[in-house]
């Protein structure tokens, strides 16, 4: 087992005051990780192309390259590109659904990343305005899917621990 260990700075000066912060965080008991570099195709002449970079399940068995989604204890997926952005889909499965039900989509600029600290219990969405309450009920990460928009191709960076 081994401990990752993730640390994210900030440096920001402003009239001589630094206004950044460091965190650092152990996550214990690691036994796997999960990582690799994505090409997401260019866009199909007017269509974006879609790829999928992760999948979660109950059970490893039930899906090939699918990850434990109760082990996840840290998921990063970064955009490598200097100019294009891209858009991740969170697709979000009620709990022990074997297939996405609602998802979520969030644009995720160059050179950013974006973070989740587990599989399961992530997430909610909820378009009933009307209804302002908080969600309390989340639910699981079924897969993450890249959409590539742009007229070239995009690369991104996946890492999960677990």
């Amino acid at each position: 087992m081994g401990v990752l260990t993730v640390t994210i700075k900030e440096e920001l000066s402003l009239n001589g005051t630094q206004q950044g912060a460091i965190n650092t965080l152990s996550i214990a008991s690691v036994t796997q990780s999960f990582k690799r570099l994505v090409t997401l195709p260019a866009d199909g002449g007017g269509t974006a192309t879609q790829t999928t970079i992760a999948n979660f399940r109950d059970s490893v068995t039930t899906e090939d390259s699918a990850l434990a989604d109760d082990t996840v204890k840290y998921v990063r997926v970064t955009n490598l590109e200097s100019a294009n952005s891209v858009a991740l889909s969170l697709q979000l499965a009620a709990n022990g659904a074997a297939a996405a039900s609602t998802q979520a989509t969030i644009l995720l600029e160059a050179g950013k990343s974006f973070i989740l600290g587990k599989a399961v219990g992530v997430a909610a969405v909820d378009d009933d305005l009307a209804d302002a309450t908080a969600i309390g009920s989340l639910v699981d990460l079924e897969s993450i899917i890249a959409i590539n928009d742009e007229d070239a191709t995009s690369q991104i960076e996946v890492f999960i621990a677990s």
